[in-house]
């Protein structure tokens, strides 16, 4: 699979809230981190995390933008309330190994759910 439709299959499965079938996108020690949260490392601990948000809130990602250079993708994306974000994707061996991410935190807001201090 290239980076570019393991981010495909990646956005697929976000949008069912499947935290199971996601996780199976990352290598066994893949690191997570998202801009306002510490890094989550390892494939259980990404399955925990996202099994945890998906049962928070309701949540889609509306692809805007994928880039591709060598083994990264970059993931542009929007919600359906207009909010936005960013995800580089390093891929090798057709596994996710490391994810950043940046998200508008008024996703926290929108939701009432707590907010990591600044």
């Amino acid at each position: 699979m290239t980076p570019k439709s393991i981010v495909e299959t990646w956005v697929e499965r976000f949008n069912r809230g499947d935290a199971e079938s996601i996780a199976e996108l990352y290598a066994e020690e893949a690191v997570n981190h998202q801009v306002a949260n510490d890094p989550v490392v390892g494939r259980p601990a990404i399955e925990s995390m996202f099994a945890s948000e998906f049962a928070q809130a309701e949540m889609t990602c509306i692809v805007e933008n994928i880039f591709v250079d060598g083994e990264w993708a970059i993931l542009e994306w929007k919600d359906p309330l207009g909010l936005r974000g960013c995800g580089f994707f390093h891929v090798s061996a057709d596994k996710i190994i490391f994810q950043r991410g940046y998200w508008d935190k008024s996703f926290l807001r929108m939701h009432n759910l707590p907010i990591p201090s600044e």
